[in-house]
């Protein structure tokens, strides 16, 4: 099978665009053959960070451009190649994330730099157009900094966060020429929310990051910086806020899935957890349990959360010590339970993908794309089947 490959480019990444991944033979079903970059379908300067398909048709394909700060849209002109359609359109700063509408009638974009979440109509054609911001999320737990927040990092779940670059730097320097290269390069890592100025400083920042689009014209999208998970509805005049859900202060809601049970799972970067979340009978929303994924460091960072083939289990990857969590859910759906955290065998797991019964990771700071076969009975990955080169791989999308 072929799968688009979103990735970073210019000063945040070494890609040139939109990249076609080739895994075994190019019209089978599954993901378990041998792995290929096919080549670069459209430059993308901009970094096309995130992908998402038009619902109706193979042929649509919509990217955030996450140092341009815009969304732009693209036809698959034959099958190696996309051209863009229409003109790229502004979202707001560090653009991250796109989802389409299942009826292909709107988008929303949002926006990790300024916290926006945005909504864009989408033409007959497909064309994005018109962006609307919506309401601005307020910090849940006011605006006064943590008190356990200390100059080197923030407070994540109880723990601090230390400011691994200088500390590397320091270590570095104190260890001479002979043995420097003996200290992990953390200063080369990609800056996560704990560790930035305004982290550092005590201060919380809107970072919108993910919209999804639920069963009955809902919309929920994940506020990273003051974690929320926010619901809305759309309207003439762009999305209505309609609730909020509060997560614990400093757990960093990033990415979310929707299960056939009705329940909504979410997976934290900074607290690294996995929070399940339902709604009453009166149609609040609430946490109904959360499940920490045991294991991980206190330097890591979750990234991807994704389901299996028949919705049984999760996988949630983890940046730093580069593994994924495996999650069985329990009960009517209400209950998780983490039965493995296994290795992915690359860096800096930033995506990940199952199909049918195989694992795809993209690697990012590896700049490859890596396979893994899953246990049939566990769902458990093992080791590393295939990888190939592929240049700051961030997002990974089946073909259609």
């Amino acid at each position: 099978m072929r799968l688009w490959v979103g990735a970073y480019a210019g000063d945040d990444g070494s890609a040139e665009g939109i990249g076609i991944l080739q895994a075994g033979e190019a019209d089978a079903p599954g993901a378990g053959g041998p792995l290929g970059m096919v080549g670069t379908a459209v430059a993308a300067p901009g970094s096309a960070s995130w992908l998402a398909a038009h619902p109706a048709s193979g042929d649509l394909l919509y990217a955030a451009l996450e140092s341009d700060g815009t969304v732009q849209a693209y036809r698959r002109v034959s099958d190696t190649r996309l051209t863009p359609l229409g003109a790229p359109i502004a979202a707001g700063a560090a653009v991250c994330h796109v989802a389409v509408a299942p009826d292909a009638s709107f988008l929303v974009a949002s926006c990790w730099g300024d916290g926006s979440v945005v909504h864009m109509d989408l033409d007959a054609a497909g064309r994005p157009s018109r962006p609307v911001i919506a309401a601005e999320a307020a910090d849940p737990y006011g605006a006064a900094p943590d008190e356990g927040t200390v100059s080197t990092g923030a407070r994540v779940s109880g723990a601090v966060v230390p400011d691994l670059a200088a500390a590397a730097r320091a270590l570095r320097e104190a260890a001479g020429e002979d043995y420097a290269h003996l200290v992990p390069a953390y200063d080369d890592l990609p800056e996560t929310d704990a560790e930035s100025e305004e982290a550092a400083a005590g201060a919380r920042v809107s970072r919108a990051h993910q919209a999804t689009f639920l069963p009955g014209g809902l919309i929920a999208t994940t506020d990273m910086g003051l974690d929320l998970v926010r619901l809305w509805r759309r309207t003439p005049a762009g999305l209505r806020a309609v609730q909020e859900v509060v997560l614990p202060k400093g757990s960093g809601p990033r990415h979310g899935v929707w299960h056939p049970s009705g329940h909504f799972y979410v997976v934290t970067e900074l607290s690294r957890e996995v929070f399940v979340l339902a709604p009453d009978r009166e149609g609040r929303w609430h946490v109904r349990s959360g499940e920490p994924l045991l294991g991980t460091l206190d330097t890591d960072t979750a990234a991807e959360l994704s389901m299996g083939r028949d919705g049984s289990t999760l996988y949630a990857g983890v940046r730093g010590s580069d593994t994924v969590g495996v999650l069985s859910v329990r009960g009517a759906g209400e209950t998780l339970q983490l039965t493995a955290l296994a290795e992915t065998g690359t860096h800096w797991p930033r995506h990940h993908l199952v199909v049918d019964d195989t694992l795809l990771v993209a690697g990012q700071l590896a700049d490859e794309i890596v396979s893994l076969p899953l246990d049939a009975r566990t769902g458990v990955p093992g080791r590393v089947r295939h990888r190939t080169v592929s240049a700051s791989p961030t997002r990974l999308l089946a073909m259609r």
